[in-house]
């Protein structure tokens, strides 16, 4: 008994440990600091600037992607179904329109680093030089 519950518990600790999370990121020349409701607003279409940059340009992954899943769920509270139902409602009334998306993490670093005004997110740990973490949830 003792062995498996050794066994277990590394288990535990090793998925733990391997898990990175998602965390919202800048241009470099970005703002060093976003809270919550800043990216919460942008994500849902009620605010659409970056402080000191002007019109965002924001990038989320398609729909169905796991990271995609984790950051609605901790930054804007809203399952696939309820953010669906919420833009295609914004989109038929006129009043906004979904953030950009793109299929691969790769392609959202070359993205953010490109354009001083964009911010996506993307999983921690594959953050490198060419952007800076705004966010963290």
């Amino acid at each position: 008994m003792k062995p498996l519950l050794k066994s277990v518990f590394l288990l535990l600790l090793f998925s733990w440990t391997v898990k990175a999370d998602v965390v919202v990121i800048v241009n470099p020349l970005g703002p060093d600091h976003l809270s919550q409701s800043q990216v919460k607003k942008l994500y849902l279409g009620k605010s659409k600037y970056l402080p000191e940059l002007g019109k965002a340009y924001i990038i989320e992954m398609t729909d169905g992607d796991a990271i995609r899943t984790e950051f609605h769920a901790k930054v804007t509270h809203k399952s696939a179904a309820q953010l669906q139902a919420y833009w295609s409602r914004l989109i038929f009334t006129g009043k906004g329109k979904p953030p950009h998306t793109v299929r691969t993490p790769e392609l959202i670093l070359s993205l953010v680093a490109s354009k001083s005004n964009a911010i996506a997110y993307i999983d921690e740990s594959l953050v490198d030089d060419r952007v800076k973490v705004a966010y963290r949830p």
